[in-house]
């Protein structure tokens, strides 16, 4: 695992220099995805401006986040920070729908993430930067587990092929604190601590087993535990009704 965090670091270095811009943006919630991206972006030396967004958010996010900022700039020149409190600005927007029937809890979640993105690229396109996505292989390509055009609208995706496990040990080779290593994921859309493993009803470990899973799926509950039976048809769920995020958008080609 030693020279993952290298490949990571060499491939956006050359990014960057393909693309002709020379900063990155992430946003950062606290979690361990977001921690490790920003210090694999950090360890580049390129520009790197790390973004904190609450909304509502719920205060040990918060704190994690504002410590891993405190490290980062610690420990690396080339990092800047922004804050932009988008609290009032979703109040606002939440405020257009509660009289139309169109205030899905659901939704409002998802668009927390989608101002997230906006808010962005707004830093981004200001500082000539590119959006740096923080999904991992379980959420980006195994369960679908982010906001579509929130986010998942990104410009790259530096640690989208690391399982959960691998990010962690990841994170743990380039001291990233064991407090965000350690807390339990969570994707902060809600106001609450609710976690990952409360909204999907597996925890990532678990879902890597069911990701990697190369049985018959037809004869699996012959040879798999109660819990791995119910695990394998987690994941098989999300899986497909969140196949739309993880394809090409359907295009209807017309005969010439």
């Amino acid at each position: 695992m030693t020279d993952i965090h290298k490949q990571i670091i060499n491939w956006l270095s050359s990014y960057s220099k393909r693309s002709g811009l020379e900063t990155f943006v992430i946003g950062i919630s606290g979690g361990i995805d977001s921690a490790l991206t920003s210090t694999l972006c950090a360890e580049t030396g390129i520009r790197t401006i790390v973004v904190s967004m609450p909304i509502h958010q719920h205060p040990s996010q918060l704190d994690r986040a504002n410590k891993h900022i405190k490290w980062l700039k610690s420990k690396y020149k080339n990092v800047e920070d922004i804050e932009i409190d988008l609290t009032e600005v979703f109040d606002n927007f939440k405020i257009l729908f509660t009289n139309i029937n169109n205030d899905s809890e659901l939704a409002l979640a998802n668009s927390r993430a989608r101002l997230r993105m906006t808010t962005l690229y707004q830093v981004a396109q200001s500082n000539g930067g590119l959006v740096v996505g923080t999904g991992n292989k379980v959420e980006d390509f195994g369960v679908g587990f982010f906001t579509k055009y929130g986010d998942g609208g990104v410009d790259l995706s530096p640690i989208a092929d690391l399982m959960k496990s691998e990010v962690r040990i990841v994170a743990e080779e380039l001291g990233v604190i064991s407090e965000i290593i350690n807390a339990k994921p969570t994707d902060g859309l809600w106001g609450d601590d609710r976690t990952d493993e409360d909204q999907l009803g597996a925890s990532y470990d678990e879902l890597e087993w069911a990701m990697n899973y190369e049985g018959n799926r037809l004869t699996r509950f012959y040879s798999l535990t109660t819990r791995q039976q119910e695990v394998l048809d987690i994941y098989i769920k999300f899986n497909k009704q969140n196949k739309h995020k993880m394809v090409n958008i359907p295009v209807c080609k017309i005969s010439k």
